[in-house]
C-alpha cells in the first residue's frame, strides 16, 4: 500500500516547482486496469441491454441479451420503477416515459423476460425479480418500450401526435407520471384540436377526429371532457376531467389533423346528377372546387355515413358502372375508409389511392332511402336536422303531421328513418312553430319497426280533421349532440363580445371591418344566441387576430340566419390590412342585466318548473303559447345543453308566489328570458296549474329513453331497466304502482299495464339502482317524461327493483318467435341466442353449434338467411340458465324445437360457450363471408373471404393467433390453436383479397379487423395464411393404430362420416408419423412405414397426400386431399410405430428428502413402488416438467450426484428427455423402466422456485459482495438471524451472489443489526448448495430472532470479477511496487545529494531540514504522530485519490 503514497509529496514541499511525482506511473496503472476491464465489457450489464426502434440509443423497445441472442421484454407488470432501471443502466440520464404496446414496433424472436418486478433502486434489469428465462404468456404486441430523458423524446414534450402520416397528424397522446397515454373523444373538436396543433407548431386544425380514426391505444387513457377555449397555449392549460378520471375505452381515443401535415380532408359534401339530393355520385370540395370521390373500397359502411351527414335516412345501395354519369374533371387525391358509425364523412379515415390515378366511371356513388316519394321526412323549425317539426314530402309537396295519436313510437319510426338516434320525445300542439299549406297524415299509428313514417297505418293522405296549431314535432337523440361551431366571438370577456371570426376550410379566420355596420352585427348576436347587438364600444381592444382574413364588404339585411347568407367578398379575397377586424359586443355580454332564472321540482338543476327572479322574488311562467323556442333560450340561459321537453300544465308541481311572465314569444336566438316578448312583468290571466316547465340535456334525463324488461317470460315483462353511464341499472319500488308501469308499457309499445311487480318476481340483477323515484300520472308518452329522481342516489328505502307485465305479454309456445330472441346484438336479427323456457330466458351452448343451426334460428325470427353463427360468447356472456346444449339441426327445419338436441338443461358448459347468430336481416348482410378450405374439417385450413362476388384468400403478413381467433369465432369454431402461413394448406386461387390484416382478437367479424384495402398486397399465393380451430381439431378418439403389438404401432385409421378408413401411404413420412404419435400421446415417431406393413384395411381410404410440418396437435391440422379423394388402394395403407407402448396412466412424482417439497431427490411411482431417477442427460428442461408437475413453479436448478441424498432401490428411469413444453411427466420420452446403467450416486435432484422463491441480496456493506443477508420472503425483504450462522451458510450465499467464495460470516455487532424480525432461522446448509433454496429451512417463518443479531457475509471477491481479471490486478499491483522501489531509490538518490549541497550551503538549518524531510520516509512521512485511525482514515484517502482519474 505504500506505493500509492507516491501520489503525496511531504506537505512542506507542496508548492515546490522539483517535488517528485508518480502521474506517468499512475497513467499507465490507469490504462492496464482498463485494458483488464475492457476484457470482461461484454459481460458487464450495460452490454446486456438496448432500446431499439427508436429515434436514439435512450428510447426504444426493451431488448436484453441471453444465451447469446437478443429477445424483448413483455409489459406485464411494466412501469416506472423498470423504466428506471432501464435508464441508470444504459446511463441515458432519468426515467422520461414507459409504454407498453408495440409503441416501437414489435420485435421478433425470442421474449425472454416476463413480469419484471423492480423496486427502482437497482443499478441494472438483472438484479429485478422475473419469470424465469424464456417463460411468459405474451406476444410481440406487448413488447415493452422506455423513453429515457437523454434521448431526442425530450424535445417533444409532453404532447404528440401518433400513428399519423407525420408529426402533425394523428392519435393525441400526453405525458402524465412516466406514461404516455389517449385522450378520449368525448367532446372533443376543433377548438380543442386548435390548441393542439399550436402547442406543436403545426399550424391551425383541419379536423378533430373521434372513434380511434388514428387506431387505438394503450393505457392508461389521461383526459377526459377536454373543453378548451381555443386561446390556450398548451392542451393541459384547457379544462378536463381529473387525470385517469374517464368513462372510455380505446374506441374513443381523440386524435388532430393539422394543416401542416398536408393531408387532404374533405370539408362540404353532395350527392351529383340523381333524382333527388339523396341520390347519386359523391361529390366533395377540395382546393375550392368540387371533386368526386373515386370508388375504391367504397361499400354500404361510407354510402352510410354519406347518407347521414347528408339527412337522407339509411344507405341502400353503393352502385357501381356509370350511374349518374361521369363526375367533374377533378378526383380527390384520397380513398375513404369508414367503419359506418360516423357522423361525417370527414370523421373516415383517408388515405393515398393505393393504384395511382381514379379513371372516369370510377367515380363513387349512393343511394338513400330518402329518395323515394312518400318516403322523405325532416324536422324544421329548430335548428337541427335531428329536432323539430315533422314534413313529409308526398305529391311533389312538403306538409305537416296532425298530433292526433301521435306518441313515442311515431317518433322512434322517424328518428330511425333520419339515422338521427332514438326518439327522446313527441310533442304536439305546434310547439316547433306552426306549419303552413297542406297537413298530409292524421291518426298517425306507428308499432315502433317500420322503417319508414309512411309505412305507418294512419288516415289516406291529406284526410285530416286538424289545424297547424296541432303540428307534432320530434325530438331524437342525436340532436342533443353539440354541433361544430363556424362562427365565434374570440378575445372578448364573454363568449357574446369579441373579434368576429368563422371557420371555413376547417380554418378560422377574420372578418374585415369594410362596411360593417349593426345590421351586420345583428346577425352575428342572432346566430350565437347573443341576444341583440349593443352599440360598438370606443377603443374596443379584441386582439391582433389571425392571418386568415376570409371575409370582406359584409352587406347584411340584419334579417339573415346566418352571417355566410349576406353578402359579401368571395371567400379570402381582402385588401383588408391587418388589425382591421370586425367586431361585435352583443346584449347576451351584459349578463347582469338579465332577469336570473331557473328549474325547481326536477331531477336537477337543468329539468323543472321555470322561475324567474324579478322584484326581489321569484315567481312562475304561465305556458300560454310556451314552446321549444322559448325552453331553448332558458336551456342556453342556464348553460344546459339543448331542449328536450318543453312540457306544460304544471308538469312539475304548481309553484307559490308570483305568475311573473304569461305569453312568452322568444325567437330562440335571445340570450336570456327576460330578452323575450311577453306581457308585462305580473300581467297574466293564468293560474299555477299552468306554469311552464323545461328538461333540458344536460339533465341526463334523455337515458331514460333506453329501457328494457329482463328476465321476464317475453320482451313486455321483467324487471325494468335503464341505461346510463355504459351500465344497466333498475329502479327503485318506492311509489311504485300501476301508473308508473303503464308508462312503461307504452313506452316500449307492449300495450296496457297487467301489474307493477317488484324484485320478487323478476330478480334483482347485480343490484344497481339508477332511478331512486319515479312518479308518473299514467298518461305520459314515455318515462323520462315523469317526475324522476336519479343517478344512483342510493335513497331507494325497499332496495327493491321495479318490475312490470304489460297487455302485450303472452304464453309461449316454444316453436313461436317470441321463444327465441337474439339479444346484446346491434339488430334484432344478430346477437347472442337466447331461449324461453320454464318461466326464464337462457342460453344455448356452442357445442356443434354450426351454420345449420343458425340458419333455423334466422328463420324461426323472419331474419332471412344466416350470416355467421359465432361462439365463444361473441356478443358478450349470457346469465342465468344454459338451456339447450348439443344442438342438431340439419338447417331445413322450421324452428328450433324441432332440431335433435339434449334435454332441457342438461349440459357441460358454461356462458363464455354461449351461441350468437348473425343472419342477412340484421342490415349487416355486407360482411364479406368467411370459410376454411383445403384442411380436413370446416375449422381448419386455408383462409378466404368472399368479396366483389369472388373468393380470395388472405397473405399471412403479419397474420397472427389473434386473427385466427376472430376466424375461428365467426366460424362457430371454438378458439383458435395455430395461425399457420406460408401457404401450408396449399396455394390458393384467385386474388388475394386482404394483406397485413390487424386483429385485436375481440372482434365477432373478421370485416372489423384492420388490413389493407381489398386487393391491396404484395403477397403471392405462397403467402396465403391459414387457421386451425379447436373444433377441427380430432381427439385420439377420431384416430386410432390397429393390428400392431400393441395401440402405439399398427395401420393408421381415421373416424369420419361415422366410418373408419385409412390413410394412403403417398408422401408419408416421419412427420406425418409424428402428429399422429402425438395425438395418440404416445411419445415420439420410431418410423412410418406404408405398403401395409399392419396389413389392408377395409372400407373407404380416406386420406390421401398427407402432409404435416410435424408440429401440429391433431392430424385434422395437416394438410391433405379432401375427404375420401385418393388415387390408392389398400395396399398403400399407411402405418406408424410410436416410441411409447408402456404409458398409459399419469406418472406420479414425487420430491424426497429436500427442505420442502419443491426441492429434493426426484422419485417416480410405478407399480406400486417408489424408485429414483439416474441424472444420466438430466437437466432445467427434465426439471421443468417436473416442477410444473407438482404446481411449484419452474425449475431453478438440477442438483445431480445424489445432492439431496441416496435413494433406496429401485432406479426406475434413465436417459430421461423432455422437451421442457410437457404439461405431465408421463408426456416426456421415458427409457423402458427399470433399465438403466446407474447406482444410486447417481439420483438425480430438482430445485423449484417454489409459490415463494428465496431471493437474497446484502444490504448496509461496502460493496455488492460483503453486508447483512436479507432474503425476499412474501413480498418482503427480511433479514437473516445469526444463529448457527457459520461459513457454510454464508458460503452458499456468496455463489449465490456470484461473489465467490465466503471470507468470513460476521454476526451482531459487526454489521448493522436488522428489524428484529428474521427469516430462515437456524438454517443450515452443507456449503455445497448453489442456492438458499436448496438447504434445509423447514421450521422457517417470520418471528423475533432470539439472539438478537443478524447475519452477514463478506465475499472474496466484487460480483462480475473474473479470473481472468484477478490475475491482471495482481501483476498490475505487482508492476506498481516495482516501479515504486525504482522510484524510491531514485528519489533517495537524489534528495541525499540536495541535502548535502544544502548542508554545505546552510549548515545552520540542519535541524530543521532534517526534521521536515526525512529520507526514510521519501514515499509519505507524515510530520506529526497519528492515532492508528487517523492513519487509516488517511490511507482510505490516498486510495480514493489514486483510483481518481
Amino acid at each position: 500500500m505504500g506505493m500509492l503514497g507516491c501520489l503525496h509529496p511531504s506537505p512542506s514541499r507542496l508548492g515546490g516547482r522539483n517535488q517528485p511525482s508518480c502521474g506517468g506511473a499512475k497513467s499507465a496503472g490507469t490504462l492496464l486496469l482498463m485494458a483488464c476491464l475492457w476484457g470482461t465489457a461484454a459481460e458487464s450489464p450495460g452490454g446486456l441491454l438496448r432500446l431499439v426502434g427508436g429515434p436514439s440509443r435512450c428510447a426504444g423497445r426493451v431488448e436484453v441479451l441471453h444465451n447469446g441472442t437478443w429477445g424483448t421484454v413483455c409489459d406485464d407488470g411494466w412501469g416506472s420503477p423498470e423504466g428506471q432501471v432501464v435508464c441508470r443502466q444504459l446511463g441515458c440520464g432519468t426515467l422520461l416515459s414507459v409504454a407498453p404496446g408495440t409503441r416501437y414496433g414489435e420485435g421478433t424472436g425470442q421474449i425472454w423476460l416476463d413480469e419484471v418486478n423492480c423496486t427502482g433502486e437497482e443499478r441494472d434489469l438483472s438484479e429485478c425479480r422475473a419469470r424465469p428465462w424464456g417463460e411468459h404468456n405474451c406476444q410481440h404486441v406487448e413488447d415493452a418500450s422506455v423513453e429515457c430523458s437523454d434521448s431526442s423524446i425530450t424535445a417533444l414534450g409532453t404532447l404528440q401526435l401518433l400513428n399519423g402520416p407525420n408529426r402533425c397528424a394523428g392519435r393525441v397522446e400526453v405525458l402524465h407520471n412516466h406514461m404516455w397515454g389517449t385522450v378520449c373523444d368525448d367532446g372533443w373538436d376543433l377548438v380543442d384540436a386548435a390548441v393542439v396543433c399550436r402547442q406543436l407548431g403545426c399550424g391551425t386544425p383541419l379536423s378533430a377526429t373521434s372513434g380511434a380514426h388514428f387506431g387505438r391505444g394503450h393505457d392508461p387513457i389521461w383526459l377526459d371532457e377536454v373543453n378548451c377555449t381555443g386561446t390556450e397555449d398548451t392542451l393541459f392549460d384547457c379544462q378536463a376531467s381529473a387525470w385517469g378520471n374517464n368513462n372510455c375505452f380505446h374506441g374513443e381515443d381523440a386524435g388532430v389533423i393539422c394543416s401542416a401535415s398536408e393531408m387532404s380532408v374533405a370539408t362540404k359534401l353532395r350527392l351529383a346528377n340523381g333524382s333527388t339530393h339523396c341520390e347519386g355520385r359523391v361529390e366533395v370540395t377540395h382546393n375550392g372546387t368540387w371533386a368526386a370521390l373515386c370508388d375504391e373500397g367504397w361499400g354500404l359502411a361510407e354510402a352510410r355515413v354519406v347518407c347521414r351527414q347528408l339527412g337522407c335516412g339509411r344507405a341502400l345501395s353503393a352502385p357501381g358502372g356509370f350511374h349518374f354519369g361521369q363526375g367533374p374533371g377533378q378526383m380527390w387525391p384520397d380513398s375513404v375508409s369508414c367503419v359506418g358509425t360516423e357522423t361525417a364523412l370527414s370523421a373516415c379515415k383517408a388515405k393515398p389511392r393505393g393504384n395511382g390515378t381514379c379513371h372516369h366511371g370510377r367515380e363513387a356513388r349512393v343511394v338513400c332511402a330518402g329518395n323515394s316519394e312518400g318516403d322523405q321526412v325532416r324536422l324544421v323549425n329548430y335548428g337541427s336536422r335531428c329536432a323539430g317539426r315533422v314534413e313529409v314530402f308526398h305529391n311533389k309537396k312538403w306538409g305537416t303531421v296532425c298530433d292526433d295519436n301521435w306518441d313515442l313510437l311515431d317518433a322512434e319510426v322517424v328518428c330511425r328513418q333520419l339515422d338521427c338516434g332514438r326518439a327522446l320525445s313527441a310533442p304536439g300542439g305546434g310547439q316547433f312553430g306552426r306549419g303552413d299549406g297542406i297537413i298530409w297524415m292524421d291518426e298517425t299509428n306507428c308499432t315502433g319497426m317500420e322503417s319508414t313514417l309512411s309505412a305507418c297505418r294512419a288516415r289516406p293522405w291529406g284526410i285530416n280533421n286538424c289545424y297547424h296549431g296541432e303540428d307534432a314535432g320530434v325530438v331524437c337523440s342525436d340532436s342533443i349532440i353539440p354541433e361544430p361551431a363556424h362562427l365565434q366571438l374570440a378575445n372578448g370577456s364573454h363568449r357574446c363580445a369579441g373579434r368576429v371570426e368563422v371557420l371555413h376550410q376547417e380554418e378560422w379566420g377574420a372578418v374585415c371591418d369594410h362596411g360593417w355596420d349593426k345590421q351586420d352585427a345583428e346577425v352575428v348576436c342572432r346566430q350565437l344566441g347573443c341576444g341583440t347587438a349593443l352599440p360598438a364600444l370606443e377603443g374596443a381592444d379584441f386582439g391582433t387576430g389571425p392571418r386568415r382574413i376570409w371575409l370582406d364588404n359584409m352587406n347584411c339585411q340584419g334579417t339573415e340566419p346566418a352571417l355566410t347568407k349576406c353578402r359579401a367578398s368571395p371567400w379570402g379575397e381582402s385588401s383588408c390590412s391587418h388589425g382591421k377586424h370586425a367586431s361585435v359586443v352583443c346584449s347576451g355580454s351584459a349578463v347582469s342585466t338579465f332577469a336570473p332564472v331557473r328549474l325547481v321540482d326536477g331531477p336537477g338543476r337543468c329539468a323543472g318548473r321555470v322561475e324567474v327572479f324579478h322584484n326581489e322574488k321569484w315567481g312562475t311562467v304561465c305556458d300560454d303559447s310556451w314552446d321549444f323556442m322559448d325552453a331553448k333560450v332558458v336551456c342556453r340561459q342556464l348553460d344546459c345543453g339543448t331542449v328536450v321537453m318543453a312540457p306544460r300544465r304544471a308538469h312539475f308541481g304548481q309553484g307559490q308566489g308570483p305568475i311573473w311572465l304569461d305569453d312568452v314569444r322568444c325567437m330562440g336566438t335571445e340570450a336570456a328570458l327576460s330578452e323575450c316578448r311577453a306581457k308585462g312583468w305580473g300581467v297574466h290571466g293564468c293560474e299555477h296549474g299552468e306554469d311552464a316547465g323545461v328538461v333540458c340535456s344536460g339533465s341526463g334525463i334523455s337515458d331514460l329513453g333506453s329501457l328494457r324488461l329482463v328476465n321476464g317470460s317475453d320482451l313486455c315483462s321483467g324487471k325494468v331497466e335503464v341505461f346510463h353511464d355504459q351500465r344497466w341499472g333498475g329502479i327503485c319500488t318506492d311509489g311504485w304502482d300501476l301508473a308508473e308501469a303503464h308508462v312503461v308499457c307504452r313506452q316500449l309499445g307492449c300495450g296496457a299495464a297487467h301489474s307493477a311487480a317488484g324484485s320478487a318476481w323478476f330478480g334483482t340483477g347485480d343490484g344497481l339502482i339508477w332511478v331512486d323515484a319515479v312518479e308518473c300520472t299514467g298518461t305520459e308518452g314515455a318515462l323520462f317524461e315523469c317526475k324522476v329522481k336519479f343517478w344512483g342516489a342510493e335513497s331507494c328505502k325497499s332496495r327493491g327493483h321495479a318490475g312490470v307485465s304489460c297487455s302485450a305479454s303472452a304464453d309461449l309456445d316454444p316453436g313461436s318467435s317470441e321463444a327465441l330472441r337474439l339479444v346484446s346484438g346491434p339488430h334484432r336479427c344478430a346477437g347472442r341466442v337466447e331461449v324461453f323456457h320454464n318461466q326464464q330466458w337462457g342460453t344455448i351452448c356452442d357445442d356443434s353449434w354450426d351454420l345449420n343451426d343458425a340458419a333455423v334460428v334466422c328463420r324461426q325470427l323472419g331474419c332471412g338467411t344466416a350470416m355467421s353463427a359465432p361462439g365463444l360468447s361473441g356478443f358478450g356472456q349470457g346469465s342465468g340458465p344454459i338451456w339447450l346444449d348439443g344442438v342438431s339441426c340439419l338447417g331445413t327445419e322450421a324452428t328450433l324445437a324441432e332440431c335433435p338436441v339434449k334435454p332441457w338443461g342438461h349440459h357441460t358448459c358454461n356462458h363464455v360457450e354461449d351461441a350468437s347468430v348473425v343472419c342477412s336481416g340484421s342490415g349487416i348482410a355486407s360482411i364479406p363471408r368467411l370459410r376454411l378450405v383445403g384442411g380436413l374439417s370446416e375449422c381448419a385450413g386455408r383462409v378466404e373471404v368472399f368479396y366483389n362476388n369472388k373468393w380470395g384468400t388472405v397473405c399471412d403478413d403479419s397474420w397472427d393467433l389473434r386473427d385466427a381467433a376472430v376466424v375461428c369465432r365467426q366460424l362457430g369454431c371454438g378458439v383458435a390453436l395455430s395461425a399457420p402461413s406460408s401457404a401450408r394448406f396449399g396455394w390458393g386461387a384467385g386474388p388475394i383479397w386482404l394483406d397485413d390484416v390487424s386483429c385485436t382478437g375481440e372482434e365477432t367479424d373478421f370485416s372489423k379487423c384492420q388490413a389493407k384495402m381489398w386487393g391491396i398486397h404484395n403477397c403471392h399465393h405462397g403467402e396465403d395464411a391459414g387457421v386451425v380451430c379447436a373444433a377441427g381439431n380430432s381427439s385420439s378418439a377420431d384416430l386410432q393404430l390397429v393390428d400392431g403389438p400393441h395401440r402405439c404401432a399398427g395401420r393408421v385409421e381415421v373416424l369420419h362420416a361415422g366410418q373408419w378408413g385409412t390413410v394412403c401411404d403417398d408422401g408419408w413420412d416421419l412427420n406425418d408419423a409424428a402428429v399422429v404419435c402425438r395425438q395418440l400421446g404416445c411419445g415420439r415417431a420410431e418410423a412410418a412405414p406404408g405398403r401395409a406393413r399392419f396389413g389392408r384395411g377395409m372400407g373407404r381410404i380416406w386420406l390421401d397426400d398427407v402432409a404435416c410440418a410435424g408440429s401440429e396437435d391433431a392430424l385434422a391440422q395437416c394438410r391433405a386431399h379432401p375427404w375420401g379423394q385418393s388415387n390408392c388402394n389398400h395396399g398403400e395403407d399407411a402405418s406408424v410405430v410410436c416410441s411409447d407402448a408402456n404409458v398409459t396412466k399419469e406418472v406420479q412424482v414425487r420430491l424426497a428428502n429436500g427442505p420442502n417439497r419443491c426441492a429434493g431427490r426426484v422419485e417416480v411411482l410405478h407399480e406400486q413402488r417408489w424408485g429414483t431417477i439416474c441424472d444420466d442427460s438430466w437437466d432445467l428442461k427434465d426439471a421443468k416438467v417436473v416442477c410444473q408437475q407438482l404446481g411449484c413453479g419452474t425449475a431453478v436448478s438440477v442438483p445431480d450426484q445424489a445432492h439431496f441424498g441416496h435413494g433406496l432401490d429401485p432406479i426406475w428411469l434413465d436417459d430421461v428427455e423432455c422437451t421442457g413444453m410437457e404439461t405431465t411427466f408421463s408426456q416426456c420420452s421415458l427409457s423402458s423402466w427399470g433399465l438403466h446403467n446407474c447406482n444410486h450416486n447417481e439420483d438425480a435432484g430438482v430445485v423449484c422456485s417454489g409459490t415463494d422463491p428465496l431471493q437474497v441480496r446484502v444490504q448496509d456493506g461496502p460493496g455488492p459482495c460483503a453486508g447483512r443477508v436479507e432474503v425476499l420472503y412474501n413480498a418482503t425483504w427480511h433479514g437473516v438471524c445469526g444463529s448457527r450462522w457459520s461459513l457454510l451458510e454464508a458460503g452458499v450465499v456468496c455463489r449465490q451472489l456470484g461473489c465467490g467464495p465466503a471470507q468470513s460470516a460476521p454476526v451482531g455487532a459487526q454489521l448493522r443489526q436488522g428489524d428484529g424480525h428474521a427469516l430462515l432461522e437456524g438454517l443450515s446448509c452443507r456449503g455445497t448448495e448453489s442456492l438458499l433454496l436448496e438447504c434445509q429451512q423447514r421450521e422457517t417463518g417470520l418471528g423475533p430472532c432470539t439472539q438478537g443479531s443478524a447475519a452477514g457475509v463478506v465475499c472474496t471477491k466484487p460480483k462480475g470479477a473474473t479470473t481472468s481479471c484477478s490475475v491482471l490486478i495482481a501483476l498490475l499491483v505487482l508492476v506498481m511496487l516495482l516501479s515504486g522501489v525504482l522510484l524510491w531509490l531514485n528519489l533517495k538518490r537524489r534528495c541525499m545529494a540536495a541535502a548535502q549541497a544544502g548542508a554545505r550551503q546552510h549548515p545552520g538549518d540542519q535541524n530543521t531540514s532534517a526534521t521536515s524531510f526525512r529520507p526514510v520516509g521519501a514515499i509519505y512521512l507524515p510530520t506529526k504522530p497519528e492515532s492508528p485511525e487517523d492513519a487509516d482514515t488517511e490511507m482510505t484517502q490516498l486510495m480514493k485519490e489514486d483510483a481518481a482519474p
